[in-house]
């Protein structure tokens, strides 16, 4: 095999992997329960950093409903939900890990 051939290869998986970084392939922000006039909107936060409303994902997740409703939207409800956890693989740590999120249900106008 080419040497170059196996150069290229590598700078397409390094840009994949930038572009995905850049266009926000996490899930700190996202839209679940979507309708045509309303939804739900959850992100990440920490209570150490600023707990939900000091989370930098609110923007995000405030922006998501402004594109969602361009004329303007009404929140009926906001509190924590469900988040996840998983498991530390790194061998002699214990416990879990556990991402907090908050939830914003809203309806547009």
């Amino acid at each position: 095999m080419d040497l170059r051939c196996r150069s290229n290869a590598v700078h397409a998986v390094l840009a994949v992997a930038l572009l995905c970084a850049t266009a926000g392939c996490s899930d700190a922000v996202t839209l679940v329960k979507e309708t045509a006039t309303s939804g739900v909107v959850t992100y990440l936060f920490k209570e150490e950093r600023g707990g939900p409303m000091g989370s930098p994902h609110r923007k995000g997740a405030l922006k998501v409903m402004e594109k969602k409703c361009p004329s303007g939207y009404v929140l009926l409800k906001e509190g924590e939900v469900q988040g996840y956890g998983s498991m530390s693989s790194v061998e002699g740590q214990e416990g879990e890990a556990t991402g907090r999120r908050w939830g914003m249900q809203f309806i547009c106008k």
